[in-house]
């Protein structure tokens, strides 16, 4: 039972990180002047940032709550999942935004605004065809890659630099590039995950991760471990045990899966530390 657990637990970390269709564009209700604004988050709504229509930069968001109503299950209903964010400007907070996500439908947003106190009611705008461009905002930097084709990773920096990187090819017309907001290395600052199905079968995903270093602000991507003890030839399904400061890789070869177990050194490398089979 523990095996599969860990399966499932990794399973629901996937779906938590899922992309969906991006920007989420929303408007103001009963203004004579309404404004319109572009949402964009990852994960867990972390990495936020919201651009008004007529303006040129993206503000960023803090997120300050996350939820999840999986109440209506045993009812065949889908998961209600409710954000709050705080909007971040100069290192405080101007005001909160917030909405409640029903699979790909949007309620009860809204947008308040602290220097007056007022609330603005928002309702969602219908997008043109997604084109799968995504931007999120991680320690002030703009991260703009593309889930569908496009397969460029480009990091803007607070003082202008830019750095751009070259993803590894999404090879299956259906398939989504995902991205993911994690601590992964455990030393209190967030990095960057993105995950692509493996080129067999899709039963699983192969990771890259882009480390944060807090002393040159800018993220490097994390050298892969020496994988010639590992059953997986790769990061696949990444979890973590943020308790134990665990990294997990879970891929399937042949009618097996496999488990690999990894620790972090004190230079960011990964230390490999067993293998398991995981009996389904």
């Amino acid at each position: 039972m523990k095996r599969i657990a860990i399966i499932i637990f990794g399973f629901l970390i996937m779906l938590a990180g899922k992309s969906f269709a991006q920007p989420i564009r929303l408007q103001s209700v009963g203004l004579s002047k309404p404004f319109t604004l572009d949402l964009y988050f990852g994960n867990e709504g972390k990495g936020a940032g919201v651009k008004y229509k007529g303006q040129a930069n993206m503000i960023a968001l803090r997120i300050k709550s996350y939820g999840v109503d999986t109440s209506g299950r045993s009812s065949g209903k889908p998961d209600v999942v409710t954000y709050v964010w705080d909007e971040m400007i100069a290192g405080k907070v101007n005001g909160q935004y917030g909405l409640t996500k029903k699979v790909n439908a949007i309620e009860n947003s809204w947008y308040f605004r602290k220097k007056d106190g007022r609330r603005f009611e928002l309702q969602q705008l219908q997008n043109k065809e997604d084109s799968g461009n995504s931007t999120l905002i991680v320690h002030d930097a703009l991260i703009n890659f593309n889930r569908i084709s496009n397969n460029k990773l480009e990091i803007k920096y607070p003082n202008g630099q830019t750095t751009s990187v070259i993803l590894p090819n999404v090879d299956s017309p259906d398939a989504r590039r995902q991205s993911y907001v994690e601590d992964y290395n455990f030393d209190g600052y967030d990095d960057l995950g993105f995950s692509i199905p493996d080129a067999g079968m899709g039963v699983y995903r192969t990771f890259g991760i882009w480390l944060y270093h807090p002393e040159s602000k800018r993220f490097e991507k994390m050298i892969e471990p020496d994988f010639k003890h590992a059953e997986c030839s790769s990061l696949c399904d990444v979890t973590l045990d943020k308790k134990k400061k665990l990294l997990f890789s879970t891929c399937r070869g042949g009618a097996r899966w496999w488990q690999d177990t990894y620790r972090f050194s004190t230079n960011n490398r990964l230390i490999w530390l067993r293998s398991k089979e995981l009996n389904l």
